[in-house]
């Protein structure tokens, strides 16, 4: 596969995940106690959990191949 379209593959990959991670952070908090603390640490969580599944996805999206 030509790296141009691997990496405009990627770009619509990143964009699908991305709306549908924070359509599901936000379903989730509102279902959540309404505690500062509860909220603070979700959203903390939520905020940096969302780049793990990206990583391996980008890089095959950036590879040369």
């Amino acid at each position: 596969m030509p790296a141009r379209l691997r990496r405009f593959l990627g770009m619509i990959g990143v964009l699908l995940f991305l709306a549908g991670y924070v359509w599901a952070a936000v379903w989730i908090a509102d279902r959540l106690p309404d505690n500062f603390w509860v909220t603070l640490v979700y959203y903390v969580v939520a905020g940096t959990a969302w780049g793990v599944p990206l990583v391996p996805f980008l890089r095959w999206a950036d590879r040369e191949r």
